[in-house]
This record gives C-alpha cells, structure tokens and sequence, in this order.
C-alpha cells in the first residue's frame, strides 16, 4: 500500500496489496482488462495524476470490489473552526 500525503488528507493506494492477495500479475490484469500497463503502474506507485473513471470500472468489475479497495482518500481530521 503506497500513501500519498495532501494539504487536507491523504490517498492510500492499494492495487499492489490487491494483486498480491488474488496472485494476480501486473501484467496478466492488463490483458484482461485491457488498460495500459503504465497506468496500472503509476495505480500502484503512487504517481496517478488522474483517475479515469472507465479503468476503474474494469478494475471493480474485475476483482469485484468497489473503488475504495483500490484508491482511498482520507480526509485530515475537521479543525475547529
């Protein structure tokens, strides 16, 4: 699991854990669901600028979980304000 700090949170990116869990390889998820592999890498390091919302379709529908199991966002804690 890669974290990737924020101003008012952080990002946990979780595709590596996922492959590692179901044996699947980086390569055979990009055959099957036809995405390319340097965005699947750049999902799994962390570097994801954008996310595009058809590959993460494929990805929930192919290890049948929701975007949450992949990329997650955690807000800071609310300050008073």
């Amino acid at each position: 699991m890669i974290k990737l700090e924020m101003e008012n949170g952080h990002y946990l990116f979780k595709l590596d854990d996922i492959l590692k869990e179901k044996k699947v390889s980086i390569n055979k998820l990009m055959r099957d669901t036809n995405t390319d592999f340097k965005v699947l890498k750049r999902m799994m390091s962390g570097e994801l600028v954008r996310f595009d919302i058809f590959v993460m379709a494929r990805l929930c529908d192919y290890f049948h979980c929701s975007i949450e199991n992949i990329i997650e966002y955690i807000p800071n804690s609310k300050k008073d304000r």
